[in-house]
Parts: C-alpha cells; sequence; structure tokens
C-alpha cells in the first residue's frame, strides 16, 4: 500500500468510526438508553484515530508538508468527517503527490 492509499484509507475508516461513535452515543443518551454503539465504536475510533495520526506522519514526511499543512491535518480529525474533507483537499491541491502541480513549499 502507498502512501498516499495509506492516508485516505486511514481518513475514511476514522470518518466512518466517527459517525459510529456519534451514533452510539445517541442510542446511549436517548430514548433507547442502550450503551452497545458506544462499547463497539468507542474503541473502534480511537484505534482509527491512532492509525490516522500515523498516516498524517507519514505523509508528513513523504511529501514533506509543511506545518501549516499538517496543524490542518490533525485538526481535521476533531470534527467529525473533516478528515476526509481535508484528504480531498489535499488531493486536489497536490498535497499526496498526484496533482498536476508541484507540492507547494507553503501551506
Amino acid at each position: 500500500m502507498n502512501h498516499r492509499t495509506f492516508f485516505r484509507t486511514a481518513a475514511v475508516v476514522e470518518a466512518v468510526t466517527w459517525l459510529g461513535l456519534l451514533g452510539g452515543m445517541i442510542m446511549k443518551y436517548g430514548p433507547p438508553d442502550n450503551e452497545i454503539g458506544v462499547e463497539v465504536f468507542g474503541p473502534l475510533h480511537g484505534i482509527a484515530f491512532i492509525v490516522y495520526l500515523i498516516a498524517v506522519a507519514t505523509v508528513f514526511r513523504r511529501f514533506r508538508w509543511s506545518w501549516g499543512t499538517t496543524t490542518l491535518a490533525v485538526a481535521a480529525a476533531v470534527p467529525p468527517v473533516c478528515t476526509v474533507v481535508f484528504d480531498t483537499w489535499a488531493s486536489r491541491t497536490g498535497r499526496l503527490g498526484t496533482g498536476s502541480t508541484p507540492v507547494p513549499s507553503g501551506m
């Protein structure tokens, strides 16, 4: 698996487990009063988050990201589904080595 694929996969899995955890929280604190969603998606999301951070560190080194881009990538893991939004932006701007223009040295 190449760096770009690893990053994209980690971003999608992080987003999906984030949504699963939110669903689990609705089940836990909403009318169903069932903790199974949090018990399942809590640990899965924790692992996915750590793998995403490893992926960020990997592409930071491989594609020589600026600290600004790297900070955005890490911050994207906080709001739900923003890792996918960041991945799309990074792909379109060539920050994952796939764009037609070279990766800029700044952000």
